[in-house]
């Protein structure tokens, strides 16, 4: 296993998730104070979970790097 190589990948998927969460929030942000805000909570949520995805990746890296 190369852990430089799989910390360069994680890095990479961390930046990618940067990226959906912002274009998410932006989404959402939209329609938030619309007819459709259902549809504002539930990209919300995907924010939310997206968060957690990087959270839990940041472990990862974290735990590579011990």
């Amino acid at each position: 296993m190369n852990a430089d190589s799989d910390l360069a990948e994680l890095s990479t998927l961390r930046a990618q998730l940067d990226d959906l969460v912002g274009r998410v929030t932006k989404l959402a942000t939209r329609y938030d104070d619309t007819d459709d805000s259902a549809v504002a909570d539930d990209l919300f949520a995907t924010e939310r979970s997206l968060v957690t995805a990087r959270r839990t990746l940041e472990r990862a890296t974290t735990r590579l790097n011990d």
